[in-house]
């Protein structure tokens, strides 16, 4: 079997990569050149952990390729996955499918046989019976199905996610494509992977709907954590209690800066803008939104509040840019929204992140960026833990108690112990604690 993917961003490689590595001959479509000849030559574009090796195998195996070529890839495939982005649409915040569109109006003169093209991006509902009535309405002749397939990759764990799946989720109304869906997943359901299959707009629907339950969960826990602390209950024993409760789950329990990413806030804003054009607003979900985008501003406040209400004139050490470790993804971290609040209240802020610097430097400006924690450390009156990457968590803090001018420790993921950090120095600030 042939796969041809349309896009090679996030979902685009990591999706290639790993169907290459389950025997498939992929080809993975992009139209940037400089982007195509670095992942031929086995380097990926994205920090995610495991990828470069999975890439550098398949392509040495002759498994997986990289193009430019659409016709090409397309008229060999078998299936076809739409990869390419779904953005946040300006102005509304609808899910912006004109990449999705252009990447169909480009593929079907070059189809050729019964072909499935399947919707990997974030579509919202009745988007796979749009792509199918615009193929046909360009190619009355072509023989497709249109299936729905979206997947549920966490960024830093995303290999992980794609060959150890809690569910493979196929919306497909076709007998033939049905059959092919479940020979391309047969390395998976072999292990047990459950297959389930749906309408299309059960599974358009399903994707939306499982991250605004996960969003949820974090800005419920956001809440508790601050009524923690006007109570005196600690969030973290809280939320092992109620975690411990099948029914709930400990997954996304963990109080912090709010939620960022490419994924919740785009899909929860489309979520919403289809209850309301569905005429079924979505209140619960609406208010999620709210609560997020309420939290990253009140995370400045409390390193305001920690330095009794002074910035200006106060260096401010962060620890942590990316909306979450073990990739160098900036989309809507809560780094964007706390580091310029600090710097227009008159701080200087030095940062340091293991792999989002580079993204980082190119989104926020008027930052000293540094070269490891202790260097950001030097001469601050505040350490601001933001993304938890591990390495932190085993940091001297007398160490780094002793770079600094001031002993304010502002952690924002809990991600040190309160008796360690106070017997270091600090006077220590934490979430829901």
């Amino acid at each position: 079997m042939k796969i041809g993917m349309i896009g090679a961003g996030y979902v685009g490689l990591v999706s290639a990569a790993c169907f290459s590595e389950f025997g498939w001959n992929v080809d993975c479509v992009d139209k940037d050149q400089e982007r195509v000849d670095r992942l031929n030559g086995g380097a990926s574009p994205i920090y995610e952990p495991g990828l470069d090796d999975l890439l550098q195998r398949n392509l040495n195996d002759g498994r997986l390729r990289f193009t430019t070529d659409t016709a090409g890839a397309v008229a060999e495939s078998d299936l076809i996955f739409l990869a390419v982005g779904t953005p946040m649409r300006r102005g509304d915040g609808y899910a912006d499918l004109s990449y999705v569109y252009k990447a169909v109006e480009e593929l079907t003169p070059h189809l050729e046989g019964f072909t499935v093209v399947v919707t990997k991006s974030t579509v919202p509902v009745g988007t796979s019976r749009e792509i199918e009535r615009r193929i046909l309405a360009l190619r009355e002749d072509a023989e497709i199905a249109v299936c729905s397939n979206p997947e549920f990759l966490r960024e830093g764990s995303a290999i992980q996610d794609f060959t150890h799946p809690d569910r493979i989720l196929i919306g497909c109304d076709d007998a033939r494509a049905r059959e092919i869906m479940e020979r391309v997943y047969k390395p998976l359901t072999l292990r047990n992977a459950p297959l389930i299959f749906t309408s299309r707009e059960s599974a358009e629907l399903a994707k939306y709907a499982a991250n605004a339950f996960l969003a949820m969960k974090i800005s419920y826990i956001n809440e508790m954590a601050d009524l923690c602390e006007q109570v005196g209950a600690d969030v973290q024993e809280v939320a092992g209690a109620i975690g411990s409760d099948k029914r709930i789950g400990d997954k996304f329990l963990h109080p912090g800066p709010g939620y960022g990413g490419s994924c919740f806030p785009k899909d929860i804003a489309a979520l919403i803008r289809t209850g309301r054009e569905a005429k079924a607003p979505l209140s619960l979900v609406e208010q999620v939104e709210k609560i997020n985008t309420e939290r990253k501003i009140a995370m400045a406040s409390r390193v305001e509040a920690a330095l009794e209400g002074q910035l200006r004139g106060k260096t401010i050490a962060i620890l942590g840019v990316t909306f979450k470790p073990n990739t160098d993804d900036m989309r809507e971290a809560p780094s964007l929204v706390v580091i310029p609040m600090l710097l227009e209240r008159g701080a200087t802020v030095r940062a340091y992140d293991p792999q989002g610097q580079e993204n980082a430097s190119k989104l926020v400006d008027g930052v000293t960026w540094c070269e490891n924690a202790f260097d950001a450390a030097e001469g601050a009156d505040a350490v601001v833990v933001l993304t938890e990457w591990n390495e932190f968590r085993g940091m001297d803090l007398e160490a780094l108690r002793e770079k600094m001018s001031g002993n304010t420790l502002v952690d924002l993921r809990n991600v040190f112990s309160p008796d360690v950090a106070l017997s270091s120095g600090f006077s220590y600030i934490s979430v829901g604690r």
